[in-house]
């Protein structure tokens, strides 16, 4: 009888103990802010616990240490930047680490840059690492937001770019409308690539659009601004002043006021926006746009229209 209360007693308090311990690692931890905690590559458990500690994330260690090694975290410690949110479980940090659950910081290539100015914003980007040594090509990189862990490559930044540009391209290119007036999927890049650079006014993509195929299809020259800025800038730099009439005569195959049909490459790197507003156009039949004044463009379908447009936005510059 004795013998049995011993053992009673034993498997009460072990039940206690082990409700106990359950209760700590499921209770909300120390943590007041939002954290972020690295682990570098082949730390030990003990080295993890006091970062942990140092950071504020937890504050049983040695508890950690023993439910670590009793679920094996210990073996499956996987390095890299882990964010922690404020109270967060000893079972969730431990839940966190084990399952590599790290954190991703975020790049946004804005639409219409340049690949030189990409590259030059990635160059620059804090938390990546290495120098850039691939090639790219006008209009090569796809203008999106791109996740990274801590210390990834620019190189792997440009990589996904590139990836991004040729999926979109191809699946925009097979699903565009069967009258265009464009030979091949590097036509549609380049028109793309003006459209982009021509307005800011996301719902007018289609019909600027529109207004460069008719151009097309009717043999006209495009006659666009930002082909001759680029004719300039080569894409390299800003263009800091107003086009003047000497530079519409400037001697390259960019510039659209000389020369016939597209030019022979993209002059940024165009959005999906962009891409499928050039592959399935507004129908219209305007020739031409100039801008309001307000942020927009008026468009028109003979040069005459065209004409009283371009005076009431020279009006609209005066006031």
């Amino acid at each position: 009888m004795k013998k049995l209360i011993i053992i009673l007693l034993v498997v009460v308090l072990s039940v206690s103990a082990y409700m106990q311990v359950k209760g700590w690692i499921a209770d909300s931890g120390p943590l007041l802010n939002v954290t972020n905690v690295i682990i570098p590559k082949g730390a030990s458990l003990k080295a993890v616990t006091e970062e942990l500690v140092r950071a504020g994330v937890i504050d049983k260690p040695r508890l950690f240490r023993v439910m670590a090694r009793l679920n094996g975290l210990d073996k499956h410690l996987k390095a890299g930047e882990y964010q922690f949110i404020p109270g967060v479980s000893l079972q969730a940090v431990m839940d966190k680490i084990s399952q590599g659950e790290v954190f991703f910081r975020k790049i946004t290539i804005p639409e219409g840059l340049t690949s030189g100015q990409i590259m030059y914003l990635i160059a620059n980007y804090p938390d990546l690492e290495g120098e850039i040594d691939i090639d790219v090509k006008e209009g090569e990189l796809l203008p999106e937001t791109y996740s990274f862990e801590l210390g990834a490559s620019r190189n792997s930044i440009i990589l996904q770019a590139k990836a991004a540009m040729q999926k979109t391209l191809e699946e925009v290119w097979a699903g565009r409308d069967s009258d265009l007036p464009l030979k091949n999927i590097d036509e549609l890049l380049t028109l793309a690539s003006i459209i982009e650079k021509e307005t800011g006014v996301p719902e007018e993509r289609p019909l600027v659009a529109s207004v460069f195929l008719n151009r097309l299809k009717k043999g006209m020259r495009l006659q666009t601004d930002p082909t001759v800025i680029y004719a300039i800038t080569e894409g390299e730099t800003s263009f800091g002043r107003s086009l003047k009439r000497a530079d519409l005569k400037i001697d390259s195959p960019y510039n659209t006021y000389l020369n016939y049909g597209l030019p022979p490459g993209p002059i940024c790197n165009p959005g999906r926006e962009a891409l499928m507003a050039a592959a399935r156009p507004q129908q219209s039949r305007y020739l031409f746009f100039v801008a309001d004044g307000k942020g927009g463009h008026r468009f028109a379908e003979t040069l005459k229209e065209h004409n009283r447009n371009v005076k009431s936005w020279l009006r609209s510059l005066k006031k």
